[in-house]
């Protein structure tokens, strides 16, 4: 990650980050689909983006033109409400018209080898994102590509294993194919998130320092004091 060439906002209130979050992924999805009739996005999961995805919900958009992808996913049983997929589908896209064959959620149901190899055949590694969306763990972790993790970064979604957070089982998509997007953005609260933004502001070996965007990576934090 080029640290120069992005832009760090801090906010007052996770309030103001959430909203200024859904302002900018407006913007960016009102520019795609003026320009290419499109806008692809990868949601990520976790806590962090829970608010957003609700803000979301009650906005209208030209949903018709979105497109969904995951960032990574949990090997649980498709309905359980610990993947990402139940957690972005109950909060924000089963209350929007975004038609069902423009969602794609990874099939972690069938497993982390396999289910990275059925995603890997809706990523056409040719196509870039307009917008990715990231979290940043304690630990500097992106997606699920967590530190001193093994990977192969040439291919698009990976197998996890052995994570250290549970479920140890997981897929997540690869630094390189979470980069071949127009823009990033990382949603970031939390104190305990401190010690990881500094490493990653020190350009320390982290994963969060994989990634880059083709044109704006965008940083919003928020530190709970």
């Amino acid at each position: 990650m080029d640290l120069e060439n992005s832009s760090w906002l801090s906010f007052n209130t996770q309030g103001e980050l959430e909203l200024a979050a859904v302002r900018m992924i407006s913007n960016y999805a009102n520019k795609s689909i003026a320009e290419k009739g499109q806008f692809s996005i990868v949601l990520a999961g976790g806590s962090t983006p829970e608010n957003v995805y609700k803000l979301l919900a009650k906005q209208n958009f030209d949903w018709k033109n979105w497109v969904i992808y995951y960032g990574d996913e949990r090997c649980l049983s498709i309905n359980d409400k610990a993947r990402n997929s139940s957690m972005a589908e109950s909060l924000w896209l089963s209350k929007v018209n975004i038609p069902t064959d423009q969602i794609f959620t990874i099939p972690a149901e069938i497993g982390n080898e396999k289910g990275s190899i059925e995603y890997e055949k809706f990523l056409d590694n040719n196509k870039v994102f307009d917008l990715v969306l990231l979290g940043l763990g304690e630990d500097g972790h992106i997606a699920s590509i967590f530190p001193n993790q093994s990977y192969d970064d040439s291919r698009q979604a990976i197998s996890v294993v052995n994570a250290p957070k549970m479920p140890k089982n997981r897929i997540s998509l690869t630094p390189s194919r979470l980069s071949n997007t127009e823009n990033i953005m990382f949603l970031v609260v939390g104190q305990n998130k401190a010690e990881a933004v500094g490493k990653w502001r020190s350009k320390e070996n982290i994963p969060a320092c994989y990634v880059s965007a083709k044109k704006e990576l965008s940083v919003l934090h928020f530190d709970v004091n």
